[in-house]
């Protein structure tokens, strides 16, 4: 499993090519783009583009959407870490950028809306 596909039902962070659409028929699913919009999107983009965290951009949106449920304003153990990147595959960057974006990520705070 990749990863690259993760979306947030009903605010979870889950591969969609698990999922049967008709389970998933009545809840809230929100994709990267509409991540967009959340107010901890540009922190969170700064802390991948400063810690070169972007290459080709196969695994960026599952972990984005993954760092946004799981990461954001949480301080994270370095295994808890390489736990939720265990289920994206990065062919590129080798992890030390994503790990380090991510520890910054744990300690933005935000207004939810």
């Amino acid at each position: 499993m990749c990863g690259a596909c993760t979306v947030l039902v009903d605010g979870v962070a889950v591969r969609s090519c698990l999922l049967l659409a008709i389970a998933v028929a009545d809840a809230e699913i929100t994709t990267i783009e509409g991540l967009t919009k959340h107010p901890a999107f540009p922190a969170v983009y700064r802390a991948f583009t400063e810690h070169h965290a972007l290459q080709c951009g196969f695994c960026t949106p599952g972990i984005v959407v993954s760092a946004i449920a799981e990461v954001l304003g949480q301080e994270k153990e370095e295994e808890e870490i390489n736990d939720l990147l265990s289920g994206h595959l990065c062919r590129c960057t080798g992890y030390l950028g994503i790990k380090a974006a991510l520890r910054d990520i744990a300690k933005i705070t935000f207004t939810k809306e």
